[in-house]
């Protein structure tokens, strides 16, 4: 499930994105707790967020409805990259 949650947000990130070959998506697992992580380039955070966080509400909106069934919570976290 955890790759399927990854290419879902891969496709709509690089949807938005100028420069999508710099965009990445990790995961990091603890327990019960899945972190999508998405790092791309300082031009492209505006654009992935979106004005007042809407773009970036609608990711998590949209995993969160791709695995509602799962036993695990997954959480979508945006960062820049370094």
């Amino acid at each position: 499930m955890t790759e399927r949650v990854i290419g879902i947000v891969d496709f709509i990130v690089k949807q938005f994105a100028e420069k999508p070959e710099e965009v990445s998506i990790t995961s990091e697992e603890k327990e019960n707790e899945v972190t999508v992580v998405v790092s791309a380039s300082p031009e492209d955070m505006g654009r992935i967020i979106g004005k007042q966080g809407r773009i970036a509400k609608s990711i998590r909106t949209i995993v969160k409805s791709v695995t509602g069934k799962e036993d695990k919570k997954y959480f979508v976290e945006i960062r820049d990259r370094q």
